[in-house]
């Protein structure tokens, strides 16, 4: 009888420490969004079967540094890659415009903004090439040193500029980072700085008042 005792006294205990070492899964809870259109998300997953007819697997592009990385980047940070989003501060689409800057490039029409993906990738690249113009100077001055603990490059002070605006940036940089502007979840300008530093940004010429085409 304590042999019967003994076995299942060790298999509960064996047991309980599997179970103890299987962790919980995480919950991403996207309350700070909101979706403005009706569309169905859709994904396309790999199958076992995808190749059965001859044809060839598709091949994502690495885009590492690049100008495209930086875009993505920014985006799945701002508000993971969603087109149609705003979140409570009123700020919208993939990379998080506000109507202020918006309408510093010429976009008026947000409700349009928000349902034309292409609007937004070229209102994007309008801002970066405003703030690059308006930085200029910082850029030739600060970029290569190290503000804070942080590598200043050119990606990353315009990636600090689109969290919060130039003049920001600039007050950060002048004070030697003792300046840190917080956006309203707390993100602050050093760490933009330090995540998108080092992508290949030299695509965008600065523009004083570059204005959004399609």
């Amino acid at each position: 009888m304590r042999k019967q005792c003994s076995l299942i006294i060790g298999t509960v205990l064996v047991i309980g420490g599997v179970i103890s070492g299987f962790k919980k899964y995480e919950t991403l809870r996207l309350e700070q969004y909101k979706l403005i259109s009706d569309k169905c998300l859709t994904y396309d997953l790999p199958s076992l079967h995808a190749n059965e007819n001859g044809g060839d697997w598709i091949k994502v592009p690495f885009t590492g540094k690049t100008y495209v990385g930086f875009k993505q980047a920014i985006g799945i940070r701002e508000s993971y890659g969603l087109y149609d989003i705003v979140n409570p501060y009123g700020y919208m689409g993939k990379y998080q415009f506000g109507k202020t800057a918006l309408k510093a490039i010429g976009v008026i029409d947000t409700k349009e903004f928000l349902r034309d993906p292409l609007l937004q990738e070229k209102a994007f690249d309008a801002l970066l090439a405003k703030n690059k113009w308006i930085l200029k100077d910082e850029i030739q001055k600060f970029v290569g040193k190290t503000i804070a603990g942080i590598s200043i490059t050119e990606s990353g002070i315009l990636a600090a500029a689109h969290l919060g605006g130039a003049g920001s940036v600039k007050k950060f940089l002048y004070s030697g980072g003792q300046s840190r502007f917080r956006d309203g979840f707390g993100t602050s300008i050093g760490t933009y700085l330090k995540k998108f530093g080092g992508f290949d940004t030299s695509k965008i010429e600065a523009k004083q008042n570059p204005v959004v085409l399609l």
